[in-house]
């Protein structure tokens, strides 16, 4: 199916998950901090509020302890030079 919509899988090898390391620590952050915390009564609320969670609390003030204990959009300015809306 990946091959027929022109993609190629990301993952290595079977068994062997580290190219998948900062994924599965992110959604059990969002699990854990959020997700497990609610009870969404439609999908459209649900999406709503994992987006906000994202966008505006993980980006712009959730602090990250892998990069200095600064924020994604700060450490982006920082290093970068950008600056993400």
């Amino acid at each position: 199916m990946l091959r027929h919509n022109g993609m190629i899988c990301s993952m290595s090898r079977t068994e062997v998950p580290y190219d998948n390391a900062c994924a599965e620590t992110f959604f059990s952050t969002i699990k854990l901090e959020m997700i497990y915390h609610e009870h969404y009564k439609t999908r459209a609320q649900a999406q709503s509020a994992i987006f906000e969670y994202i966008e505006i609390y993980y980006n712009r003030q959730r602090r990250n302890a892998a990069i200095g204990n600064i924020p994604p959009c700060e450490f982006r300015r920082r290093y970068y030079g950008k600056l993400v809306a």
